[in-house]
């Protein structure tokens, strides 16, 4: 099958870190092993409810009767202190040196502390905007981590392009009112395409950055299979 190249023209990258930008999967697999083991909780249903998601609401799914705010202070705090395993994904370097400072956002549902000692050890430059678990109210699939964002940054969501691998953050850049980018990193297609993705690429390596049109800073550059 011959692939497909989508240009979408816009003034805002907004990027999810994990799974998009980085590969934590060892690392976020080993914390949330430790922590259900020690809860005596089945693994498997703690991850399922984890992806993409911030973890004071993955323990409120799976351990509604711990205390989840010390809980999930204590879970950060080791994370934090421990990001072994973590690498940038293929490709991410090259994306975000070729785009424009001002024309990208990282958007992610870790906090920022966390974010930060994971761009740190994946090699990754940490934007002038990161917009973290501790700057909202409601995360992903809700559309304010998004929108607080485009806000941020003096930009309007329908200029934005949100670049996301995980059916919550699809779902939160399509509720913000933006045009999504679905990367087939942790999730089949069909998956991200239910979720409300415009365009669904296989990894991050199959998107770059265009040249910039009279009424746009950026276009990136999307090939789908």
């Amino acid at each position: 099958m011959t692939p497909r190249i989508h240009r979408l023209a816009c003034d805002l990258l907004l990027f999810d870190m994990d799974g998009v930008l980085i590969d934590s999967t060892p690392c976020i697999v080993r914390h949330w092993k430790e922590w259900a083991d020690l809860h005596g909780l089945d693994l498997n249903t703690v991850l399922d409810a984890a992806h993409g998601v911030r973890t004071i609401e993955t323990m409120r799914t799976v351990a509604p009767h711990l205390d989840l705010a010390a809980e999930a202070a204590r879970f950060t705090a080791h994370e934090v202190a421990d990001t072994e395993g973590v690498t940038a994904i293929a490709g991410a370097r090259k994306l975000l040196a070729g785009t424009p400072s001002e024309a990208w956002a990282i958007v992610t549902s870790a906090g920022r502390d966390l974010a930060q000692a994971r761009l740190r050890r994946a090699g990754l430059p940490i934007p002038e905007m990161l917009v973290c678990a501790d700057d909202v109210q409601r995360g992903k699939p809700h559309p304010e981590p998004y929108t607080t964002g485009a806000r941020r940054c003096g930009c309007a969501p329908d200029r934005c392009v949100v670049v996301e691998d995980a059916p919550a953050g699809v779902a939160a850049g399509r509720a913000a009112g933006m045009r999504v980018i679905g990367v087939r990193t942790t999730h089949p297609v069909e998956t991200l395409l239910d979720a409300g993705a415009t365009v669904v690429v296989d990894r991050l390596a199959h998107l770059q950055i265009d040249t910039p049109t009279d009424d746009f800073r950026v276009v990136i550059q999307a090939e789908s299979g």
